[in-house]
């Protein structure tokens, strides 16, 4: 993988208040390795391929609509290695072709193992048989989260990130935050916007930087993968106004609770308020079946 040429936009989106908003477009870095998902790979993978294995093999875990598991399938596509991707439910197995996300895996040549939700919730043991079985596989936690990954997200901040009070990411596995704190400037607050109910996240992301400067706030809006009305109605507002796309998993649901908070006077007046985009955009084909089926508003 190669640090793409393309400069990416940091935008202002035009708020009437008394603090400035600006977004990172890194949804534009590529068109299917997108996000934070390009550089959490960026070291994984170079680092690997360093070793030159005999054969290579990519694997990695994710659920039926992972943003993760896409951007894995399209780096195996586009390099010409073998990825091997965990699926959360087996249940999922016998209708796997009603799933956009899983469709395009398997397109990009992605092999798909199913295993049951009690088997995925012990993954620690799982990776362990996998090791055995693969000897040679570079296997990625759920998300693409580790070491290798916060160094990764190094890549996002620039001379151009510099000027501005806080950092805001979406928190799914805490990689980004966890780059994002360990790398920034020392006068910048990093806000984490959890869209998991996961307590164990503050430790775990503790655990990969050696800074305090971060903290999390609740952004799930009734739970990881649960899209509300107010959800839709937000980011196809969001788009109309401003012209940038949202999905409704992370970045939809970071941008709202920034704007609840910016409403709620929640940052001094005069801040410069940074969001990362961290692209994901393919993920709202499948939110958008499953709103399709609920006969509820689609995303635009």
């Amino acid at each position: 993988m190669k640090v793409p040429e393309i400069q990416i936009p940091i935008v202002e989106i035009p708020i009437e208040k008394k603090v400035k908003l600006f977004m990172k477009r890194e949804d534009l870095i590529h068109p299917e390795i997108s996000g934070n998902k390009y550089w959490k790979l960026f070291f994984n993978i170079n680092n690997y391929l360093e070793l030159n294995p005999e054969n290579p093999l990519i694997i990695t875990f994710g659920g039926a609509f992972s943003n993760h598991i896409s951007a894995v399938s399209a780096l195996g596509n586009q390099f010409n290695l073998k990825t091997l991707g965990i699926i959360r439910g087996e249940e999922i197995e016998k209708k796997w072709e009603e799933n956009p996300t899983l469709v395009y895996a398997k397109r990009n040549g992605m092999n798909l193992k199913f295993v049951t939700r009690e088997e995925y919730r012990h993954k620690e043991k799982l990776t362990e048989f996998l090791k055995q079985e693969f000897p040679e596989a570079l296997i990625i936690p759920e998300g693409g989260t580790n070491r290798n990954a916060v160094q990764g997200i190094k890549m996002m901040l620039n001379n151009d990130t510099k000027d501005f009070d806080y950092l805001c990411t979406a928190v799914g596995t805490g990689g980004t935050v966890a780059g994002l704190s360990e790398f920034c400037e020392d006068n910048q607050e990093v806000i984490g916007f959890k869209v998991v109910e996961d307590d164990s996240l503050e430790e775990k992301i503790s655990n990969l930087t050696s800074k305090r400067n971060f903290h999390l706030t609740d952004a799930a809006f009734g739970g990881y993968g649960k899209i509300n009305d107010e959800n839709v109605r937000f980011i196809n507002d969001f788009k109309a106004k401003y012209e940038i796309p949202l999905e409704p998993i992370y970045t939809g649901k970071m941008m709202q609770k920034v704007f609840e908070m910016i409403d709620a006077g929640y940052f001094p007046e005069g801040s410069k308020i940074l969001c990362f985009h961290t692209g994901g955009l393919q993920g709202i084909a499948g939110a958008n079946l499953l709103l399709h089926k609920q006969n509820r508003n689609l995303i635009i």
